[in-house]
């Protein structure tokens, strides 16, 4: 599976921006798919994911309530909608897809086997 993520962007805080990750190569609607960041000279962290027929979603606690996750599973895309963006999400974002993670794991970097190569965003204060 080849992902490619786009939508990243320099915003003022309290701004929105929509990050999409585009799939190809794979039978997309099988994957789980998850978003991660790392910002500058911190580790990679956990933001969201969404089971592979959208049924089950799942945040970090730091962004519940202002990023929602979802996916098109007939445009082979997952989708991040950030809202009132912090200058603490400033990051890299970071798309990932796997097949078979179980729950306890889903917030494992190391549980996905395919990576997007990354989109900048940036949340000025």
């Amino acid at each position: 599976v080849q992902l490619q993520a786009s939508g990243g962007g320099l915003v003022q805080a309290g701004a929105s921006l929509r990050l999409s990750c585009a799939a190809s190569g794979g039978t997309f609607s099988r994957y789980t798919m998850g978003w991660f960041r790392q910002a500058l000279g911190k580790e990679r962290e956990f933001v969201a994911a969404i089971r592979a027929n959208g049924g089950n979603t799942y945040y970090l606690d730091s962004v519940k309530g202002r990023f929602t996750i979802s996916r098109d599973n007939a445009e082979n895309t997952v989708y991040l909608q950030m809202n009132s963006l912090k200058p603490e999400d400033t990051a890299v974002y970071y798309c990932a897809a796997d097949r078979g993670i179980i729950l306890s794991e889903i917030r494992r970097g190391d549980s996905y086997d395919y990576w997007g190569q990354g989109t900048q965003v940036t949340v000025s204060s």
